[in-house]
């Protein structure tokens, strides 16, 4: 389904009282389309009509008309820059945003991410280990323990296997 004909299902939503599947909506429009701001700025309206200062600052942030009231509010929700480029969910260079001022934010975000991870970070998850590493290495350690069951499963089907054929053997 494309931007308009969703967006325009999003409108009936919003005119019927179904705010939670506007704002679901929205929500995939910005996950297919993170570099279309008019789709970020109608998710900040929804999340406004549900009181969410802090949602509405984080899909308004790259807007020049943005909120301050609710960037501080995101801003204090995500207090750790790493966490605040993740939470945007940008996609690609800066230079793909429609505005100068987006075009500002976003590079102002990514060098304080970057400074406070200690490398450079890049948009998206094109740069795994550094999303990992600067989560905290969780995928590192859901990796390592998937792995390690996996091998658990393996040894415990071998096991039965080897069992099987010395049972026929005897």
């Amino acid at each position: 389904m494309g931007i308009e004909r969703t967006l325009a299902r999003v409108e009936t939503d919003l005119a019927t009282g179904r705010v939670p599947l506007a704002r679901q909506r929205l929500r995939g429009l910005v996950g297919s389309f993170p570099r279309d701001l008019g789709v970020r700025l109608r998710l900040a309206e929804v999340y406004r009509l549900y009181g969410e200062p802090a949602q509405a600052g984080r899909w308004s942030l790259l807007d020049a008309d943005r909120r301050p009231e609710e960037v501080a509010a995101f801003e204090a929700r995500y207090p750790d820059p790493v966490e605040r480029m993740r939470a945007v969910a940008w996609r690609g260079p800066e230079e793909g945003a429609a505005t100068d001022f987006a075009r500002e934010r976003l590079a102002e975000l990514r060098r304080d991410a970057s400074r406070a991870a200690g490398r450079p970070l890049e948009w998206g998850f094109t740069d795994p280990e550094g999303w990992e590493e600067a989560a905290g290495g969780i995928g590192d350690t859901l990796a390592g323990w998937g792995c390690f069951a996996a091998m658990v499963l393996f040894l415990v089907l071998a096991g039965i296997g080897t069992a099987t054929v010395v049972r026929w053997l005897w």
